[in-house]
């Protein structure tokens, strides 16, 4: 999976809100990020199969807690399905995170009541697929601008931090297609270079 923390990685084939609204939800950031994580180890309990590779994707970043962007994806592996939750319908994070909370919760409640295939069925619909650009099919130094047989781990890291600062989606010229590419680009980096 290819998603990255930050910043948002919003999958290709979720429409984005046109219009966000208010929530009625009175939970702060940090307590819906621990609901979200609460209701998947829950889940995975309930459901007796194995739940990893967990990414919260969104615009939150040290010292801002409210970006303009309020989108929120959760991705994860459940029982070898790649699944992604994504939720922009409302104006803040932590409502955003809320919501996904609420689904995950209603999933526990379909093991309870269903079945198991019926939760395979409905995270159907929630499959990730590549993060946006991710399937750009750009070679990994091409992204980053650097010689591939040269560069170095930190180089890369390097390479990485002056172009996310220049393609960053909050930034002008900059994009979330273009920083996806980055991002798999910097991850396809490290998992080739050994020095």
């Amino acid at each position: 999976m290819s998603a990255s923390a930050f910043p948002l990685c919003w999958p290709a084939h979720f429409p984005r809100a046109k219009y966000r609204e208010h929530g009625k939800f009175k939970t702060a950031l940090p307590a819906a990020i621990k609901n979200v994580q609460s209701s998947l180890k829950l889940f995975a309990a309930d459901s007796g199969k194995k739940l990893e590779q967990l990414v919260i994707s969104s615009n939150v970043t040290l010292g801002v807690d409210a970006p303009a962007d309020p989108g929120v994806a959760v991705y994860f592996v459940w029982d070898g399905l790649q699944v992604c939750i994504p939720v922009d319908r409302y104006h803040s994070v932590a409502s955003n995170l809320q919501a996904i909370h609420h689904i995950l919760e209603a999933r526990r409640v379909e093991l309870r009541h269903g079945t198991l295939a019926l939760v395979r069925a409905t995270f159907q619909g929630f499959l990730a697929l590549p993060a946006p650009g991710a399937a750009v099919g750009r070679d990994w130094w091409r992204v980053l601008d650097v010689d591939r047989l040269a560069v170095t781990r930190e180089g890369v890291k390097d390479a990485y931090r002056r172009l996310a600062s220049r393609y960053h989606p909050d930034k002008p010229g900059g994009s979330h297609q273009a920083m996806a590419e980055l991002n798999a680009a910097q991850e396809k980096a490290l998992q080739e270079i050994y020095r």
